[in-house]
């Protein structure tokens, strides 16, 4: 990997986040690399003017933070084929990041990285847009949005919860309506977030697949569904007099649904590309660690045998 040009996005008012990475840019930039720094959080968008600045290739982001911030990130990046080291510093679980322990010897880091000793892990992502009426409509009314969690259908209201009623087509058939809280289409990077609160399935992330996992129906035949990849999701909302039905990305706002829209959500054409450090990654150990599966009664040495 070159290291000619690179971002460094820090999570915001996140004072050891920012430290970091102006130690980061002080040592790349003694390296002849240019540097491009800036806050990441809701308030905060570096990505757009980073990525519209520059006239040769970005060789890497550094994004110092939390799974928020990375995937954040992830949405601006992907399309730009640009890789992700992404480092746990002001973050909480983590599933995402490298711990910051990985990353203490920055300056090891930098040369591991410019004599390519590192893998890269590819990661599916969603791609969703708003469209007018029925299938044969296939030009979208809103522009495409990215998720590499998951993508959501829900209402909002200021002042009281509302269920919904979605209309549920699985390549241009009708599978289902649903009545709750709303629908979460996830990849398997995001099985393990608001999906698995919903009690969606977890899936290896070496994966490619999507899961809808319906929040809190008011049905109890209304299961979570694990489609290939290929599959392309059609979502109307109905009976939706108050317009709160919302379309949200990774967490975030992305857009209003209108009665007689329909939302469109399916494999994304990109991927989000992250640079694994760890010698001895391992998914299932990610696993026991974050959800605190083991560890808590029996603790697991690296050669499996029980202590």
């Amino acid at each position: 990997m070159q290291l000619k040009q690179v971002i460094i996005a820090y999570k915001a008012r996140d004072p050891q986040s920012k430290r970091w990475a102006e130690i980061c840019a002080k040592q790349l930039e003694d390296r002849q690399c240019h540097v491009l720094m800036g806050p990441s959080g809701p308030k905060d968008n570096p990505y757009p003017v980073f990525l519209a600045s520059v006239g040769q290739p970005i060789d890497l982001a550094v994004v110092l933070g939390g799974d928020g911030t990375v995937l954040t990130g992830a949405r601006h990046l992907a399309p730009a084929g640009i890789p992700i080291l992404a480092v746990n510093v002001g973050g909480h679980l983590g599933f995402l990041t490298e711990s910051v322990e990985e990353f203490q010897d920055t300056e090891k880091v930098w040369d591991r990285l410019l004599e390519d000793r590192y893998a890269i892990q590819r990661r599916m992502m969603l791609q969703a847009a708003v469209y007018e009426g029925h299938g044969t409509n296939i030009e979208p009314v809103t522009e495409r949005y990215l998720a590499l969690n998951d993508m959501s259908i829900k209402p909002a209201s200021a002042d009281r919860m509302i269920t919904s009623i979605l209309e549920m087509e699985i390549d241009s058939e009708i599978v289902d309506q649903y009545q709750g809280d709303g629908l979460i289409l996830a990849t398997p990077t995001g099985s393990t977030g608001y999906t698995v609160s919903a009690n969606g399935p977890i899936m290896h992330d070496g994966m490619e697949a999507i899961t809808i996992t319906p929040i809190c129906p008011m049905s109890l035949s209304s299961r979570p569904l694990v489609l290939p990849p290929g599959s392309v999701v059609s979502i109307w909302p109905l009976g939706d007099y108050e317009l709160s039905t919302k379309l949200w990305m990774d967490g975030v706002l992305a857009t209003s649904i209108w009665p007689g829209h329909r939302v469109d959500v399916r494999m994304a054409d990109c991927r989000s590309k992250f640079i694994i450090l760890r010698e001895n990654y391992s998914y299932y150990q990610t696993l026991r660690e974050k959800l605190l599966w083991t560890g808590t009664r029996v603790r697991y040495s690296s050669n499996n045998q029980h202590n």
